[in-house]
């Protein structure tokens, strides 16, 4: 018997920052962890660097201009086939407020209370990692 390997997606998301808070959104109705929190951002796209993708999509899912820092850290997880190479990236400065254009609802939460959330086992396994992401300067 062969095994599967499964296919891996890189993803990139970004963490938006107001005080003490972090920006997640609750994915919609139709969509694959429907109702589930997540950070911003999405699949890269071939040819595009983290960067850019991160860039791209934090303009089709807030509608904002960003600037992207650093990575903050990267996991992987794996969902059965399809296997998920994550990358968290700390986003700078934006330009316009967050809107809600892809998500069900958007709101800041204090990176203690993400353990609260419905959150993909891909971000749970790794919140303390996110949480010390988040508290670094």
């Amino acid at each position: 018997m062969t095994l599967k390997r499964p296919v891996w997606i890189p993803v990139v998301t970004g963490l938006l920052r107001r005080g003490e808070k972090v920006l997640v959104g609750q994915r919609p109705v139709g969509n694959t962890l429907a109702g589930h929190w997540e950070f911003p951002g999405g699949k890269i796209e071939k040819g595009e660097t983290p960067e850019e993708a991160l860039i791209r999509e934090l303009r089709e899912e807030l509608g904002i201009e960003a600037e992207v820092g650093k990575l903050k850290l990267a996991s992987t997880h794996s969902y059965g086939e399809t296997g998920i190479v994550i990358m968290f990236y700390e986003v700078l400065f934006w330009k316009g407020e967050p809107k809600n254009v892809h998500h069900m609802e958007l709101k800041w939460v204090k990176p203690s209370e993400l353990t609260s959330l419905s959150i993909p086992d891909a971000n749970r396994k790794i919140l303390d990692r996110i949480e010390q992401a988040l508290n670094e300067d």
